[in-house]
């Protein structure tokens, strides 16, 4: 198993350095101080190593703790925003996500465990009141992690994601309005700096 993550660590800093179409075996094993049998033997081809990375990119990040409901998916999405920052197997399991088009695949996987995730969250904030009435968690997080996804996207392209709290701060200042119960809206957490929405 030593030899797969390896493999798999090494991929993801190539696939986040240069894509899937800049990236290939060689430095993969290279990178990774293995051989190409061991990759074709674990992973069958450079897709199936870019299909692991994109089903494995959220396995090393940290667990939070200690606060439930729309608090507890504020501080993820912001958490997220962060991580793309520091953990490359995050982020590029993230890239491949958006790029999967260029090597043949439509594998919405990695989307549908966040989108679960995410559901998970509104589904306490629900039972806790703290959602309007009428808001349905499914489809919100369905609307929350394609949002997430396009504003991560534009955030890497312009800056290298350097202002995607910003940004994500942004996203919840128009999302909480429509979702959220206005008492409960004032007493969310942004760290420093929280979204300006009138209430």
């Amino acid at each position: 198993m030593r030899t797969r993550a390896a493999l798999v660590k090494a991929a993801a800093e190539e696939f986040d350095l240069a894509g899937f179409a800049g990236t290939s075996t060689t430095k993969i094993i290279k990178r990774a101080g293995s051989t190409m049998g061991a990759l074709y033997f674990h992973f069958g081809s450079k897709e199936g190593v870019a299909k692991a990375v994109m089903a494995e990119q959220a396995a090393d990040l940290p667990e939070l703790s200690g606060r439930s409901g729309l608090q507890r998916l504020v501080d993820l999405t912001l958490e997220l925003a962060q991580e793309l920052r520091s953990n490359v197997l995050l982020r590029a399991g993230v890239r491949l996500a958006v790029e999967q088009g260029a090597f043949g695949v439509q594998d919405d996987t990695a989307y549908q465990l966040w989108i679960t995730r995410f559901k998970e969250e509104l589904i306490v904030a629900d039972a806790l009141g703290e959602l309007r009435e009428g808001v349905d968690p499914g489809a919100f997080a369905r609307v929350l992690v394609g949002a997430y996804s396009g504003t991560q996207l534009l955030s890497r392209i312009s800056t290298g994601h350097a202002d995607l709290t910003e940004r994500i701060t942004e996203l919840w200042q128009y999302f909480l309005p429509a979702v959220a119960r206005p008492e409960v809206i004032g007493k969310l957490e942004f760290g420093t700096r929280g979204p300006e929405t009138g209430t």
